[in-house]
């Protein structure tokens, strides 16, 4: 294996995935939200409970303050509701309203019949297990990065 080849992969999956975000977008998938106003409820949507603003922050590709905003944006049009911690009163808590997730469901009907409409005349079953199952490794690479650079630091894993 060389950096080449890890380069190639990565470039590889990083245009496919904008190629088909552009044809999610042109279909206009997520109307009336952005994709990323999309993602936020969709990552709620997979809460049991309210989630921290922090956490939540974790599982989107947007800056702290940029995901602040967009959920003010997303609680003003009733979608989401924010309220504060109990337990600590400067976390801010997250979690979908009735109407945002009615919206999220709707959305992602669509969204799940756009994936399907690209991506079965091209990949097999089986190859779509095979490539869950590639980015399922490199997402737990990923997190598994830091823990493994701090075992030569001396630092405590957790």
């Amino acid at each position: 294996m060389s950096a080449r080849s890890a380069a190639q992969a990565w470039e590889s999956l990083f245009r496919a995935q904008v190629h088909l975000m552009r044809q999610f977008e042109a279909a206009k998938d997520f109307h009336p939200l952005t994709s990323r106003e999309y993602d936020v409820l969709f990552t709620l949507s997979g809460s049991e409970a309210p989630m921290r603003l922090r956490d939540l922050n974790a599982h989107v590709l947007l800056s702290q303050p940029s995901l602040s905003r967009m959920v003010d944006r997303l609680a003003a049009a009733g979608l989401v509701q924010r309220s504060t911690a109990d337990d600590d009163g400067r976390g801010v808590l997250v979690c979908l309203t009735g109407a945002g997730a009615q919206l999220q469901k709707e959305i992602g009907r669509r969204h799940v019949r756009s994936i399907a409409a690209l991506v079965d005349p091209v990949l097999t079953e089986e190859e779509q297990a095979v490539l869950t199952t590639l980015t399922g490794k490199l997402k737990g690479a990923a997190r598994g990065a830091a823990p493994r650079a701090a075992r030569g630091t001396g630092e405590k894993e957790r």
